[in-house]
């Protein structure tokens, strides 16, 4: 597989950060076989001898609003503000069928459980705090659009509470049932700094034409 990764959609750029549009199935980091990837196409946003630097991160099948910081301080003030929880993310999701309440607050803690050598999140008493606000954008053929604000910054947090409250999101192989595509989005960040950042991503094509695609324009 080419190291050479795809022409990244940027959504935002300056002196201080870029914001990327993650393609579904590009992974951040390069595999230890090599392979396209976000930090490949690092050295044209590079402003010195080092960086960037990815100041969060997203599964490599979940697309949308990616953060890569162009100095060293930027990056250190995004991971404080990510660690502390400061940054307002918005993630969405097409789930089969629909949770019960229309607005909700997912408080369930998760644990990492390991199986083999496979791993997934599990809801339990014993695992970590996690905290998910969620609430139906639309509805159409056995399917919901779902707005998810993770308040916690859990491993899987959004697609594990999405199987909990019984709408495992669409393509999600792990919590649900494979599909063409895992049906999330990393749909927008709003960024605390000055001058502040808002970004918002599009609906990628695997999440379109499935009944949703004007509560996206």
């Amino acid at each position: 597989m080419s190291d050479t990764p795809p022409s990244l959609d940027v959504l935002y750029l300056d002196q201080r950060l870029v914001v990327v549009n993650k393609p579904a199935g590009l992974p951040c980091h390069p595999g230890r076989a090599g392979g396209a990837s976000v930090e490949a196409g690092f050295a044209a946003w590079r402003r010195g001898r080092d960086g960037p630097w990815l100041a969060h991160r997203l599964d490599q099948d979940t697309a949308g609003c990616l953060v890569i910081a162009r100095r060293k301080s930027v990056l250190l003030a995004l991971q404080r503000a990510f660690a502390a929880g400061d940054v307002e993310k918005t993630y969405w999701a097409i789930v089969r069928g629909r949770p019960a309440a229309a607005t909700g607050v997912v408080d369930v803690p998760l644990a990492k459980v390991l199986v083999g050598r496979r791993w997934h999140m599990a809801a339990g008493r014993d695992g970590q705090a996690a905290v998910t606000d969620y609430a139906i954008l639309a509805e159409a053929r056995g399917l919901s659009l779902l707005a998810l604000r993770p308040r916690t910054g859990r491993t899987h947090q959004v697609r594990a509470h999405c199987a909990w409250l019984g709408c495992p999101v669409l393509g999600d192989a792990v919590y649900g049932a494979a599909g063409p595509g895992l049906c999330l989005l990393a749909r927008g960040l709003n960024l605390a700094l000055e001058p502040p950042v808002r970004v918002t991503a599009p609906l990628p094509a695997h999440m379109r034409g499935l009944g949703f695609d004007a509560v996206a324009a």
